[in-house]
This record gives C-alpha cells, sequence and structure tokens, in this order.
C-alpha cells in the first residue's frame, strides 16, 4: 500500500518512546528494585509450576508411587531446572540479546543476520514466526491452567466447596482480563512483593518437609533418573510430558530480558526462584514417600490446616500475577509482530509513561478471554487441561536452541564442533520433552497446536500478501526522477501549503501522488514523498532516524526510521526535519494517503485459499492515519482497486 513501507505493516499508536534497557549492567542502586521487578513480571509462570507437576506426574501415567519413582521424578524435574532453565537460558541464550532485547523475534533476527544464503533466511524467519505462533497458544492455557489450580486448593479446605471451583476461577479470570485496559503499571509496584512472599513460602513449606525426612535429598543423583527409564522404559518417557511442566514459562526469562537487563532476572533466578523452586519441589516429595495419600493435590498438603486458606488465596494471587505476565507477553509479542509487518494493523494502547513495553491490545484482550473460557469451561479441571498444556511451550523451546545455535556459530563465531557438542545435547533434551507432550495431543495438546496452526497461517499469509501487493502497486510506478524531469513552472498547477504523500518506495510516484494531479490538476508548492522503514533491531540511533534529500523543484524525500519497539509518531517526527531544513506547520500540511480495494485475482498472485484469509485480514486492519498519529483532519484518502 503507498501509505507505508511493504515492512511497517502496522504499528502502535500514542505517546513518545520510553527509553529502555540496553542490556548494559544496570547501576549497582537499582539492582534490587530490578530484582524485585523480575520476580514479579518474569517468574509468575514457572514459579507457580508445584501446584500442579508432582502430581501429574503421577496422574494418568500409571506409574507406582514407590520411593524408586518418586525419587526418579524429582530428580528428572531438578535436573530440567538446572539444565534447560539455568543452563540453556539463564547462562546461554540469554547472551544473544538484539539491543537489550530478547524473546524468539529478536533470537530470529540476529540468527536472520548471521545467514547470507536466501533460503537459510527464509527457514529462520519461519521458524520464528512458528514460536511466535506457539507463544499464543501458551497465552492461553497459561491462566486458565494457573489460576483454576490455585482455586482448586477450595477441595483441600473443604470438598463442599468443589462446585463452585470453575465458577470461582472464571469470575478471576473475567476480572483480570477487565482490568487489562488499566494497564499492569498500576499495580506493578505490589507484583513484586507478591511473589517475593509466594518464593518465600515455597521455600518453607518445603523445608518443613525435608527437615523432617531429609532422605529425599538423595534425588540429586541424576541416576535416580536414568534408573527410572530403566525400570519402566515407555512410561517413564510419557512422564516427561508431566516433568516438563516444571520448566514451562522458561521462555519467559529471555523474553523479558529487555525490560530488566540480564543481570537481575539472572540474580533473582539463581539466588531466589530456583532454590525456592527447588525446595518446594523435594519438600512434596518427601511427603509424598511417607504420606502417599496426599498426592490428590500434594502442593497445598505441604501447609498445616490452618495455613491452607491463606494459601489458595496467596497462590491465587501468583497465579493471576502469572497470568498477566504471559497475558502481557502476548500483547508486547503482537505488538512487535505488528510493527515487522507479520499482523495487520490494530489500536495499541500504552499503559505507562515510563515502561513502553506496557500496552494493552483490545482486540487481542477479548479473543484471549474468550479462549481461556472455553478452555476453564471445556476441561473443567486442572488436571484435564495438563493434558494440553507444555506441547507448545517445547516446541518453542526447541525452536529457540535451533536459532541459539545458529546465533553461536554465524555471530559469536564458535567453533562449529563445539555448537554440534553443545547445542546437539540441548536440542535432544528439547525434541524428547516435545516428543512427550506430543503424545498429549489426543487428550488436548491438539488445541495449543491448533491455535498456532492458526496464527502462523494467518501471519504467513499476511507477509506474503504485502508482498505481492507491494509488487502490484510498484510494478509500473513512475521512477521519481523521470517525473521531476516532466515538471515545469506552469503545469502542473502549483498551490499554496505542503503536501506528504507516503509510499513504500521512495525511488518511484506514489500513487495518491499521480491520482491527485489528475483528478485535481495541482500540485502544492512544496511536496514531501515520505517513506516509514520499520527495522529489525528494537530501536533506531537518533542519527539515522530521519533523512531528508532535497530533490528540487520543490520536492522532498524523508525517510523516517523506527524500530519494531517504537512509536512511529509521524507528526513528532517530522518536528526533526527542521534540522534539516525542511520547516512543517502541521496547519498547512495534508497528508495523502493511498487506499486500496482488494480483489481476487484470477491468475496468478495469492493461492486461492489465502485470498479471502488475506482480504478480511485488510478489512481488520487499522488506518494508517491511527496507525501513524496523523491528524484526522489533515487526511486526504485516494482509493485504487488491486487484485491480489
Amino acid at each position: 500500500m503507498d501509505s507505508a513501507n511493504q515492512q511497517t505493516g502496522n504499528g502502535p499508536n500514542g505517546a513518545a518512546p520510553a527509553t529502555a534497557p540496553t542490556g548494559h549492567p544496570p547501576q549497582a542502586n537499582r539492582m534490587p528494585a530490578l530484582v524485585l521487578g523480575a520476580l514479579g513480571v518474569v517468574y509468575g509462570d514457572i514459579g507457580t509450576s508445584p501446584l500442579y507437576t508432582m502430581r501429574e506426574s503421577f496422574t494418568h501415567t500409571g506409574l507406582p508411587l514407590d520411593e524408586p519413582t518418586i525419587l526418579g521424578i524429582l530428580s528428572l524435574a531438578t535436573w530440567a531446572l538446572i539444565i534447560v532453565v539455568t543452563l540453556k537460558y539463564v547462562l546461554l541464550v540469554m547472551r544473544a540479546d538484539n539491543k537489550g532485547e530478547g524473546g524468539v523475534l529478536a533470537l530470529g533476527t540476529l540468527a536472520h543476520r548471521g545467514l547470507s544464503s536466501t533460503m537459510g533466511n527464509r527457514a529462520i524467519m519461519a521458524l520464528a514466526i512458528l514460536g511466535m505462533a506457539l507463544f499464543y497458544g501458551d497465552s492461553l492455557i497459561t491462566p486458565a491452567i494457573s489460576v483454576l489450580s490455585a482455586v482448586e486448593g477450595l477441595k483441600v479446605v473443604t470438598p463442599a466447596l468443589s462446585p463452585y471451583i470453575v465458577p470461582i476461577t472464571l469470575a478471576v479470570l473475567t476480572l483480570l482480563f477487565l482490568f487489562q485496559r488499566q494497564g499492569t503499571g498500576r499495580v506493578g509496584i505490589f507484583f513484586g512483593p507478591i511473589m517475593g512472599l509466594w518464593f518465600a513460602t515455597l521455600a518453607v513449606l518445603g523445608l518443613m518437609q525435608i527437615l523432617h525426612w531429609p532422605d529425599v535429598l538423595r534425588a540429586f543423583n541424576p541416576l535416580y533418573g536414568a534408573a527410572l527409564f530403566a525400570d519402566h522404559g515407555w512410561v517413564a518417557f510419557l512422564t516427561l510430558g508431566a516433568v516438563v511442566l516444571a520448566v514451562t514459562g522458561a521462555e519467559a526469562l529471555y523474553a523479558d530480558m529487555g525490560h530488566f537487563g540480564r543481570t537481575p532476572i539472572r540474580i533473582a533466578w539463581l539466588y531466589l526462584v530456583l532454590p525456592a523452586l527447588l525446595l518446594n519441589y523435594f519438600g512434596q516429595g518427601a511427603m509424598l514417600l511417607h504420606e502417599p495419600e496426599t498426592l490428590e493435590n500434594p502442593f497445598f498438603h505441604l501447609a498445616p490446616d490452618w495455613a491452607q486458606l491463606p494459601l489458595v488465596l496467596l497462590s491465587t494471587a501468583a497465579t493471576v500475577i502469572a497470568s498477566q505476565a504471559v497475558i502481557s507477553g502476548a500483547f508486547s509479542l503482537t505488538r512487535q509482530a505488528v510493527q515487522l509487518g507479520y499482523l495487520p494493523r490494530r489500536e495499541i494502547r500504552h499503559t505507562s509513561e515510563h515502561e513502553i513495553g506496557q500496552v494493552y491490545i483490545p482486540r487481542n484482550n477479548w479473543l484471549l478471554l474468550v479462549g481461556v473460557v472455553i478452555l476453564v469451561v471445556g476441561f473443567g479441571s486442572s488436571s484435564n487441561l495438563a493434558a494440553a498444556y507444555g506441547v507448545s511451550v517445547t516446541g518453542a523451546m526447541a525452536i529457540d536452541t535451533i536459532l541459539a545455535a545458529v546465533v553461536a556459530w554465524r555471530l559469536w563465531r564458535w567453533n562449529p564442533l563445539l555448537v554440534v557438542a553443545a547445542f546437539s545435547i540441548l536440542l535432544v533434551i528439547d525434541l524428547a520433552l516435545f516428543g512427550a507432550t506430543l503424545l498429549k495431543v489426543p487428550d488436548g495438546g491438539w488445541f495449543p497446536l491448533l491455535i498456532a496452526a492458526a496464527v502462523y497461517t494467518l501471519m504467513t499469509t499476511w507477509r506474503r500478501g504485502r508482498r505481492i501487493l507491494a509488487d502490484r502497486l510498484y510494478a509500473d510506478a513512475l521512477p521519481m526522477d523521470l517525473f521531476l524531469q516532466r515538471v515545469s513552472p506552469q503545469s502542473p498547477q502549483r498551490v499554496a501549503g505542503t503536501a506528504v504523500f507516503m509510499t513504500g518506495n521512495p525511488d518511484v510516484v506514489p500513487h495518491a501522488l499521480l491520482h491527485n494531479i489528475k483528478h485535481n490538476r495541482v500540485l502544492h508548492e512544496r511536496v514531501v514523498v515520505m517513506t516509514v522503514i520499520i527495522e529489525e533491531v528494537p530501536r533506531v540511533a537518533p542519527d539515522r532516524a530521519v533523512m531528508v534529500e532535497k530533490l528540487g523543484k520543490g520536492f522532498f524525500r524523508v525517510v523516517l526510521r523506527f524500530g519494531y519497539l517504537e512509536q512511529p509518531h509521524i507528526p513528532r517526527a517530522l518536528e526533526r526535519c527542521r534540522r534539516f531544513g525542511l520547516h512543517l506547520d502541521m496547519m498547512e500540511t495534508s497528508f495523502f494517503l493511498g487506499r486500496e480495494t482488494l480483489i481476487p485475482s484470477r491468475t496468478t498472485g495469492l493461492p486461492g485459499w489465502r485470498e479471502p484469509a488475506f482480504i478480511l485480514l485488510s478489512k481488520t486492519a487499522l488506518s494508517a492515519t491511527e496507525f501513524f498519529c496523523i491528524p484526522p483532519g489533515r487526511v486526504v484518502e485516494l482509493g485504487t482497486q488491486v487484485e491480489i
């Protein structure tokens, strides 16, 4: 389309971007606050896994509840936390930051830079898109299983409350999604302390049991995990589908690196979160060794009777925070995808003046709420939901490993043998976990895969459709140099004011400019041909953000560059053109935008089954006026029909 560069399918409207972390070590006096903030945002998902991991490791697997099995499962969970989370994400993958930002999109961008072959780059970006799609499936299941598992603690308090578990869960989740419009900034100050109390509670509850039965500490020996496979074979492999629940949320450590920096996240994990999780898991294991009847809900049975109701309330608060973190992550991921042209433009509201990552996307919010409600009502319990959980998470982890291997090989210049040795081990573990969760597909694992497939299809359809549309629009475009040669002082007639024409190709004449001359037979005394480029970096340096070129005869070529985490606010960006000699008064400036009406093509173009989807997505896109924050009263839209 004429109104944006083909990379720029999208982006938020709103305030100027806030200063974000750069990936450098934060100042020491800010470290405690950043560590506390990381507790409240980064570790909600993985921090609430003890609610259901041990229980699900025995439920539906057929494993006997005996000492070797309990120690074997504890050993597997322990070393999953050490290898997958600590070694892979905390110490290795978090080194791969894109200007301080993390996440599968940043990792894919880094891997993309390291490859020169077209086929390799296409494969890398396809993996990155698939990773994003899998995250959307996870963002639906995490709120449902987390809150539901916390509220199920009421059954331990009194079985009479069992019929009210699903209604209470739905009420809590509905309030959570209704609150999204207010932004996490208003309650963010409380998230860290609550999660700090949560992890302290995990540690104390587990330590109480370990002190009673310290023999459970034998499970640190990885041979117990190996013995589980030797004794039970295929059934032990099935159990990996439950053990993986202990590491769900690990990708959040990397995805949220841009908010806090790697050092606070590492400190929080190594000194607070990991010890608390291990203590709690070993405490549950010690209790199951000596009181196997507590398997119904071993987490809540860790607490004495008088503390169970407060523990239910605290765990509900913790799961709400965990859900909030995943929902916010889905919003942030959507924002990045929109900026890079993988999704249509949509309304994105910024809910914090200080944190650019805190955004609210109304359309996504209500779609997520509908999906979560369907999950809670359809599955009915956290045990049933556990069957659907883990497939998308382990798939995304495997993708992270592949992309990180490319980064280590091409950008970090590691010895290829070292890359193969290190990442092959990690990939084998990821694929084993993914394979175990794939066995859950008939029991509910199909749901996140279905969501991921739908999102992947829509994103690739939009991306491919945008490229075809750009080819259609600029196939027969008139070169700007040739057009300027034909412009004379007498023809066409010049009128006062400034006209801004937005185009995806600054070297050709925008369609809107030609249509304006054709229908209105005039040119403004100053004409600005402007291109907006969203680059594959979080933020663009100020000295590269604006480029102004005088073309002569009152024409200017302006290129505005934004990072995928920045907000393309055109009026503010144009103010920076003053230092290049281009002074624009918004009250005397008109913006001419092209609007295309898409019609299916009977020949080449998108496959027939994709055409309706692309046209529908185009109709849902936010207008360029809102997206670029252009004053509506200064906009003129000129339409054209395009076959796609």
